[in-house]
């Protein structure tokens, strides 16, 4: 699409220029488990989110002031296999433990950021199963991209998966039912005081769905912000086709990573130069950790993880330090099940005492 064609997109929120995130894997955090052999409907409210809550000065105390929250939503596993996404996860809490959260934080003057799972929902999610029983009568068909041909009842639903993972059904973008959902689902949990998205896997969706999206949520909501997880391409094209506010700045983080990792400081200056290419169209979102890469730590050297927080601290941007980085703490990342364990800890019930 070319910038003459592209949707318009608004300049950011005119707080996002001052925030800066603290990002939370809640179910690794409040210790809930994450293979569960109970189905979701049957599993009692176990009221955990509050462990969050006393956590919430340590943020201020870092200079920070604002709260990325992972998954909270009723899924089967680990949180980004859906079920229903206007329901808090069980294994976390309820809705009033959510909105004592959240008022929590913006009493502090933290933002709250929720991780919006919207490429794909989780094969227990009602809408894919009802297809399972229905087939393409069922009155949720038009959320997924299905070819019918041959079908028969009884035989397996023929659905698109996210990268191969059979827990994860990917939602059909092409589809005005899909768009209606997405907006949906973030005006609902707009409306209950969040202050934006984090986008997760933006970067397998259609940037046009996004354009269809946002702004339907902005007539709304014109304060929200918009983050959207991208791994690769072309990011300030994606951002102009998408009118996302921001993309996560991978590029950025494996230079940070392998530049001080590997003493590579011509690595690790292209990484910026490239970096502040982008900041014609858009400020990236920064960071050195998450909850899908091996921890900064144990990635360059626990006598260096100074020197990364030092890059993301002053490179321009949108910063946000995953949970625990801020502590030195170290965890690898395997490709396994459960391989994301080690980076997804449960966190103690207050901060640590300074030095410990």
């Amino acid at each position: 699409m070319s910038t003459d064609t592209a949707p318009s997109r608004p300049p950011e929120p005119a707080w996002v220029p001052h925030v800066m995130w603290w990002h939370v894997y809640p179910l690794g955090f409040v210790g809930a488990d994450v293979r569960p052999g109970v189905p979701v409907e049957e599993r009692a409210v176990e009221h955990r989110l509050g462990r969050i809550e006393p956590w919430l000065d340590h943020v201020v105390d870092l200079g920070l002031n604002g709260l990325v929250l992972g998954p909270v939503f009723a899924s089967s596993t680990h949180g980004y296999d859906t079920v229903d996404h206007f329901r808090i996860d069980p294994r976390l809490g309820d809705d009033a433990d959510f909105d004592r959260l959240v008022s929590a934080a913006h009493e502090r003057g933290i933002r709250v950021l929720l991780d919006g799972v919207f490429n794909h929902v989780g094969r227990e999610h009602p809408a894919f199963r009802a297809l399972g029983e229905e087939g393409p009568d069922a009155a949720t068909a038009g959320l997924f991209a299905i070819d019918w041909s041959g079908w028969m009842p009884g035989q397996p639903v023929p659905v698109g998966l996210f990268e191969g993972h059979d827990i994860l059904v990917a939602l059909d973008h092409d589809s005005r039912a899909t768009e209606d959902l997405v907006v949906q689902v973030m005006t609902h949990w707009l409306a209950r005081g969040i202050d934006g998205w984090r986008l997760d896997a933006a970067y397998a969706v259609p940037p046009a769905f996004w354009a269809r999206v946002l702004p339907r949520v902005r007539e709304r909501f014109p304060d929200a912000w918009f983050s959207g997880e991208v791994i690769h391409g072309d990011a300030a094209a994606i951002a102009r086709e998408s009118t996302m506010d921001s993309l996560t700045q991978y590029e950025l983080w494996q230079g940070i990573w392998h530049g001080i990792a590997d003493g590579n400081g011509h690595e690790l200056a292209h990484a910026i130069e490239r970096h502040d290419a982008l900041l014609e169209t858009f400020a990236p979102t920064t960071f050195i950790g998450n909850h899908d890469v091996t921890r900064i730590a144990s990635a360059v050297g626990e006598q260096f993880a100074g020197h990364a927080a030092a890059v993301l601290f002053t490179v321009a941007g949108t910063p946000i330090v995953y949970a625990g980085d801020e502590y030195g703490w170290t965890g690898v990342k395997e490709e396994r099940e459960g391989g994301d364990d080690a980076v997804r800890p449960e966190f103690p019930d207050t901060p640590p005492a300074a030095g410990t």
